[in-house]
């Protein structure tokens, strides 16, 4: 397998205000989100990370999406490092999140155009690319509809195209289908699958055991900022359910915390 991405040693940490020491119990000031995290990801295949809320899961990704800058460590991607070369990164992924927000007053083809030409897509490429994704997820019947005037899942697969003008060879989704109804979750799942048909690598991030089993290749469990369990599906779950050996590996590492 040819390796596309590689993170060496990821660390980031973040000084917490009053409230949020207040909300999380401590007196700590200072928070490891994510403790020297390694791992790689391969052309052709969706890469999880799965863990609990508060895991690092999000802060890993926006280091490898070049929107915070790690304290320690590096990570390639496709030949670009996060820390040397971040617009080659950002040339090269595509980036989604379920905290894009989308101006309410522009259109679907606005935005489209407007990202198309951000990513120095030629209009002849661009347009050809709008026809066939907005068709594939029904915005072409939205097309000039304010943004302000479009259900939510709706919104997610207009900020899912968004991401995608460029058709990069790395897609990177924070909880791809949090907060979706079943429908539109099915649909952006769906198309996960499509892209890795079509060579391109997905590195995505969830809490939710069976979207692991149904879409990923490999995963990395990451407990705490760590990266506690990483490797197949077969080779992590060792002949358990995914859930059943998410808490086995949690109890061996939170201990009597875990309880």
């Amino acid at each position: 397998m040819e390796e596309i991405m590689c993170a060496e040693e990821l660390s980031k940490t973040f000084t917490l205000s009053r409230k949020q020491q207040k909300i999380e119990g401590t007196r700590v000031r200072r928070k490891t989100a994510v403790d020297h995290l390694t791992f790689s990801a391969y052309r052709g295949e969706i890469f999880g990370l799965l863990g609990p809320n508060g895991a690092g899961k999000t802060t890993t990704l926006r280091m490898l999406a070049t929107l915070i800058r790690p304290d320690s460590g590096d990570a390639v991607v496709d030949g670009s490092s996060i820390v040397s070369d971040p617009e080659g990164v950002r040339a090269k992924i595509g980036f989604l999140t379920s905290e894009l927000k989308l101006e309410d007053f522009f259109t679907p083809n606005y935005l489209f155009d407007f990202f198309s030409r951000l990513h120095h897509v030629d209009d002849a490429t661009a347009a050809e690319r709008k026809e066939r994704m907005f068709k594939r997820f029904g915005i072409d019947r939205f097309a000039e509809v304010k943004v302000a005037n479009l259900s939510t899942g709706m919104k997610q697969k207009l900020s899912l195209v968004i991401s995608l003008v460029h058709d990069p060879e790395i897609v990177i989704f924070d909880e791809p289908t949090n907060g979706l109804d079943v429908l539109t979750a099915r649909t952006v799942t769906d198309y996960l699958q499509e892209l890795r048909a079509e060579g391109k690598t997905i590195i995505l991030s969830t809490h939710i055991f069976s979207l692991v089993e149904r879409l990923c290749d490999r995963v990395g469990v990451v407990i705490d900022g760590r990266m506690v369990a990483c490797g197949t599906l077969a080779e992590v779950c060792d002949g358990m359910t995914m859930e059943d050996r998410f808490f086995e590996i949690y109890k061996e590492v939170k201990g009597s915390d875990a309880e």
